[in-house]
């Protein structure tokens, strides 16, 4: 198709440059002086000036006109008063100059030549190659030899719908022929017809039904059931169908429609041992999704009951919090009641970050008992392997927190955490408290800086 493309689009350059040339020799004819007119004109001048001077040599578009050989009559008529774009696109509409695929009668007819025999004989090869493919378990090779059939008898079934293009569904003559040679019928029309109707319907089905197990197998579950149904809708008594569509609707847990699809199938075939079999692994399996649920709701209980003693646990101790559009990412690290998070009688446990603002580093503690001090993990923590100075030491540090107010309180390194936090004048922010510890000898100096810092961000708020 691209080297169709190549020519339709140069032949058009063609002609445009050769219809420009032709029109500007005319436009100069017309335009300059002393030049000979055509027609009576001509003759006129002949007879009062002396003969007409010989012509002159041929224009490129009298060579190219007449290089190309002449039109057929048919395509004389088409070519008629019409522009070159005009001509290119009427050629493009054809499937021998087609750019790109258009679907039109033209098309289906062309490549409605790729088959010889009826849709019937056609389908009926392909559905064989399929079911060859599918005996050497190539799967979705069966399934595209299934879908080549399927598409042959649907474009049959279309036409014959009420209002369908190209007058409906008719009898061909190989289709009457066949339909004598394997006697399904009378000899007249009308019982042929009904027989080749009835045959294509039977087969579309089974392909359906073919391709239904193909995407079974390849867990296409989706499809697989769109298939089943395309299969019912033609013979809602096809087994096959009704257990395919289970077992699809089963691996994908909709338990609901699994079941519905395997009764449907028992209430034709109560002894079907497929069937019996899709049945029994429903039944295993809404067992263990209903336990499942049930755990998933048992535990999503628990989690607010859990939630919802922390919540009073804060709130008896005063403590106040915050929630920001944007946490931190603390992995599996929270607040909680420790050791027993469903016991109200159990002490509360923070993540903590320790910051080091005049170094720019930090530490996170993962559990900060309410019970515990600043101290008591800083014991552990000195000496910092980046403090090359050794400024920071238990003695030689200076504890703060951040206000509600945006001011600083400073934090005594022996205090427990739940003195500092039911004072009320902090908050925990995102579920972490955050403390800021600064060598003594820097500490002024930060204040200062962070007092400056607030108050210029209250100014431009």
């Amino acid at each position: 198709m691209v080297q169709l493309q190549e020519v339709s689009n140069e032949m058009a350059d063609r002609l445009k440059a050769i219809e420009k040339e032709h029109e500007k020799k005319t436009n100069d004819a017309a335009s300059t002086p002393g030049q000979p007119a055509t027609g009576d004109s001509a003759a006129a001048s002949s007879t009062k000036h002396g003969p007409i001077p010989a012509p002159g040599p041929p224009g490129l578009a009298d060579v190219m006109m007449g290089a190309l050989p002449s039109m057929p009559p048919a395509r004389t008529a088409f070519g008629e008063k019409k522009t070159v774009d005009e001509v290119a696109a009427e050629l493009k509409k054809s499937p021998f100059f087609m750019t790109e695929l258009e679907e039109n009668d033209e098309t289906e007819a062309f490549k409605a030549l790729a088959y010889e025999g009826t849709p019937l004989e056609n389908a009926g090869e392909f559905k064989h190659q399929g079911n060859e493919c599918f005996k050497a378990k190539r799967w979705f090779d069966a399934k595209e030899f299934y879908t080549k059939g399927v598409l042959i008898l649907a474009a049959e079934e279309r036409k014959r719908k009420p209002g369908a293009e190209g007058g409906g569904w008719k009898l061909s003559d190989d289709e009457r022929q066949q339909a004598v040679d394997e006697k399904w019928a009378e000899t007249t029309d009308e019982d042929i017809a009904n027989a080749t109707v009835a045959k294509q319907k039977q087969l579309l089905e089974q392909l359906y039904g073919n391709r239904a197990a193909c995407h079974l197998e390849l867990k296409n579950y989706r499809s697989c059931w769109l298939d089943g149904a395309a299969a019912l809708r033609l013979n809602d008594k096809n087994v096959k169908a009704y257990y395919r569509s289970a077992r699809a609707f089963l691996a994908v847990d909709r338990i609901p429609e699994a079941d519905d699809a395997c009764a449907r199938g028992l209430e034709i075939d109560g002894n079907n041992a497929s069937l019996k079999a899709v049945a029994r692994d429903i039944i295993k399996r809404n067992e263990q999704v209903t336990a499942k649920a049930r755990k998933e709701a048992e535990r999503e209980a628990r989690e607010k009951r859990r939630a919802t003693l922390l919540q009073a646990a804060l709130k008896a101790r005063n403590i106040p919090t915050r929630e920001t559009a944007q946490p931190p990412e603390m992995e599996d690290a929270k607040l909680e009641l420790v050791p027993d998070p469903d016991d109200p009688r159990s002490s509360l446990s923070f993540p903590t970050v320790l910051l080091y603002p005049v170094h720019l580093q930090s530490d996170f503690i993962k559990a900060f008992n309410e019970m515990q001090s600043v101290g008591d993990h800083l014991e552990y923590i000195f000496p910092l392997p980046w403090d090359q100075e050794g400024k920071y030491t238990s003695a030689g540090v200076e504890c703060y927190m951040e206000t509600m107010a945006g001011g600083l309180i400073k934090v005594g390194k022996k205090l427990p955490l739940l003195k500092i936090l039911g004072s009320g004048k902090v908050e925990v922010v995102d579920e972490v408290v955050r403390i800021f510890v600064v060598p003594k000898a820097d500490a002024t100096a930060w204040v200062a800086e962070f007092k400056s810092k607030k108050a210029a961000e209250r100014g431009g708020s």
